[in-house]
């Protein structure tokens, strides 16, 4: 089975660079770039479809423009995850001594919890 998206026209097999939607209170259908997930209510068009779409008698057609460069990771993402890294390889501080209760001392733990016997 192949991951890439492919044209929700029937008998077409290309993959899909655009999605269609209608926004039906404005009678407009909007073709814009490829969304990020596939919706129930939206079609995914190969490049042919998409050129070739028409609406129906009193629509509007929106066609937003896709950005057809290859989009790598950003320089901000690059950062956050050097960032990421740097903090997780800090040395954690050192802890301060407890204080101890006056007239006890520590004879044992289990977890976060002491157990102090008077003196």
């Amino acid at each position: 089975m192949s991951l890439a998206r492919r044209c929700s026209r029937t008998p077409c097999g290309r993959p899909a660079v655009s999605t269609l939607t209608y926004v039906y209170a404005d009678q407009t259908a909007v073709l814009g770039p490829l969304s990020t997930y596939a919706e129930p209510h939206a079609y995914d068009l190969c490049e042919q479809h998409g050129q070739r779409l028409s609406a129906p008698r009193g629509w509007e057609v929106l066609r937003l423009a896709r950005d057809t460069r290859d989009r790598g990771p950003s320089d901000d993402d690059l950062l956050a995850l050097a960032d990421a890294v740097r903090e997780a390889a800090r040395p954690l501080p050192p802890r301060a001594p407890e204080p101890s209760v006056e007239g006890s001392r520590e004879t044992g733990r289990r977890g976060h919890l002491r157990v102090l016997t008077s003196e």
